[in-house]
């Protein structure tokens, strides 16, 4: 069976992601920081859809956990056939009210968690000689940047430009690499957001569902989708 990692998977557009991917017969590697009760809540989902399913549990930030836990998994269980690198962090600030830790937290989370999920993962895809999925989460914010976001925005911008580089040097071992960029989606990240008055300036006029993303992802996994690598997907009712 074919196993894919998703990062963030406890709650949110991660979970919603892991389990669409399961409802698509993959086996799933769910990955949570610190929520493990809330990791367990979507290992049992998938358990009910009849896919196999384990948990990770590590920071992403943390470069030498990371490969530690990773390379253990794939020496154990086998090559991933795709990775979804969805955990992240915001630290909103006006720029000059942003604090140097909250700066350092976002850009550590964010873009060096690429690096470094990614990093244990690229060879033994590669050295499988089968083809592979990445898909990475940016934002709108790394788009076209957001009042309030300078820090969140760079790292999302960031994760696009190392998407497309990642995806120039995979393309001939058929590994497809490609990002998603949502809007505002309806989870728990948005909880104090002003999302009504947010919302007047969505074309579309409300806010986007975990289930939506989840569906791209699952597409971009597909067979179908094995010529498309290198782009930049946003979902966000049409506010860019």
């Amino acid at each position: 069976m074919k196993r894919v990692l998703v990062t963030g998977s406890s709650r949110g557009i991660g979970r919603a992601i892991a389990v669409r991917l399961a409802e698509e017969k993959f086996d799933v590697v769910l990955h949570c920081r610190s929520n493990l009760s809330k990791a367990q809540e979507v290992e049992k989902e998938i358990a009910d859809l009849g896919q196999d399913c384990k948990i990770l549990q590590f920071d992403i930030s943390n470069r030498e956990q990371c490969n530690e836990i990773i390379s253990k998994d794939i020496e154990e269980n086998g090559v991933y056939f795709g990775v979804v690198c969805n955990a992240g962090i915001a630290r909103d600030n006006p720029f000059p009210a942003l604090e140097g830790d909250e700066w350092d937290d976002v850009i550590h989370t964010n873009l060096d968690g690429f690096y470094n999920v990614l990093k244990p993962v690229i060879m033994p895809m590669i050295q499988s000689k089968q083809e592979g999925r990445i898909v990475t989460l940016s934002s709108v914010s790394g788009i076209a940047g957001n009042r309030g976001q300078v820090n969140y925005s760079a790292a999302k911008a960031g994760i696009i430009g190392a998407t497309k580089a990642l995806a120039v040097e995979l393309a001939k071992r058929k590994i497809t690499v490609n990002c998603i960029a949502p809007g505002l989606i309806e989870t728990e990240m948005i909880e104090s957001a002003p999302v009504e008055e947010i919302i007047k300036h969505i074309p579309a006029r409300r806010l986007g569902q975990p289930k939506e993303v989840a569906a791209l992802a699952a597409f971009l996994f597909s067979d179908e989708a094995s010529y498309i690598t290198k782009q930049v997907i946003s979902i966000n009712g049409g506010i860019v």
